[in-house]
């Protein structure tokens, strides 16, 4: 249910935005075209194995992972509060 002036269904339409933008999302960070040979974060050999497994890869499997922990932030507030609103 619905409150306020938004349409019955909005929060699922909120949830459902969210997760179509995370998807398109992490569809623009899969590396296309010809991988690298060489690590560009640490200039080390990327392995033949590795390269076949994922096209188009550019890090090793070490700085991979340190790229992997790093945070995220996401820009998208689709809550909004009253005080946001009335600026």
């Amino acid at each position: 249910m619905a409150s306020g002036w938004a349409p019955d269904g909005a929060v699922q339409d909120q949830i459902e935005d969210t997760v179509t933008d995370g998807v398109l999302r992490a569809r623009a960070h899969i590396p296309i075209g010809a991988g690298a040979t060489h690590c560009l974060e640490c200039d080390e050999e990327i392995p033949e194995a590795r390269r076949r497994a994922l096209p188009g890869v550019r890090t090793c499997v070490l700085c991979q992972s340190a790229l992997d922990r790093r945070p995220v932030n996401i820009g998208f507030n689709r809550r909004g509060s009253k005080d946001s609103q009335l600026k």
